[in-house]
C-alpha cells in the first residue's frame, strides 16, 4: 500500500528545514507527501496563498512523489479526504517534541490519524518560518535559509 503522510503548515515561507523534514520523510516513512498549505483568512501572510503554493511546487518540481494543494478546516479532515496514512510533523528541539507528540495523542484519539515526528537535522534546526520572515521585514538576505 502507498503510505502518504500530510505535511500540514502555513508556510510563510517554506525553508530548508521544511524540505528537509520532506525528504527524510520519503527516504524513510512515506511513498508520497502531501505539502498542505492550511488557509486561515483571519492571518496575515507576507505571501500570497499562491506565491507560497508556486515557490513549494518550485522546490519540488522533479519530485513526483511531493504533491502541494491547499485546504480549509481541519488538517485531520484533510488528511481523511486525500487518503493520508499519517501527519509529518517537524520537530526542531526536546520542548518541540514534548509539544508535538501530546498534540499526536490528541489527534490520534479524537481522529484517528496517527502523526509521525522527524526531528530536523542539526544544521537546519534553527531555522524557521518566523525567524525568515523577520529577516525579511528588515530587508536581509534569506537565501541559506530558503531551499
Amino acid at each position: 500500500m502507498n503510505k502518504i503522510a500530510i505535511f500540514p503548515g502555513s508556510f510563510d515561507p517554506f525553508t530548508i528545514g521544511h524540505k528537509n523534514i520532506v525528504d527524510r520523510a520519503l527516504e524513510s516513512v512515506a511513498d508520497e507527501v502531501i505539502v498542505a498549505i492550511g488557509i486561515n483568512y483571519e492571518k496575515k501572510y507576507m505571501f500570497s496563498l499562491e506565491e507560497r503554493l508556486q515557490a513549494i511546487r518550485e522546490v519540488y518540481k522533479d519530485e513526483p512523489r511531493v504533491r502541494v494543494e491547499s485546504y480549509e478546516g481541519l488538517t485531520t479532515d484533510f488528511a481523511k479526504r486525500v487518503g493520508g496514512h499519517f501527519l509529518l510533523k517537524g520537530v526542531r528541539s526536546v520542548k518541540d517534541y514534548e509539544y508535538e507528540r501530546d498534540m499526536a495523542e490528541v489527534n490520534r484519539r479524537l481522529t484517528g490519524i496517527e502523526t509521525v515526528l522527524l526531528f530536523t537535522d542539526a544544521q537546519y534546526s534553527s531555522v524557521s518560518s518566523s525567524i525568515v520572515r523577520e529577516l525579511i521585514s528588515y530587508h536581509q538576505d534569506v537565501k541559506d535559509y530558503l531551499p
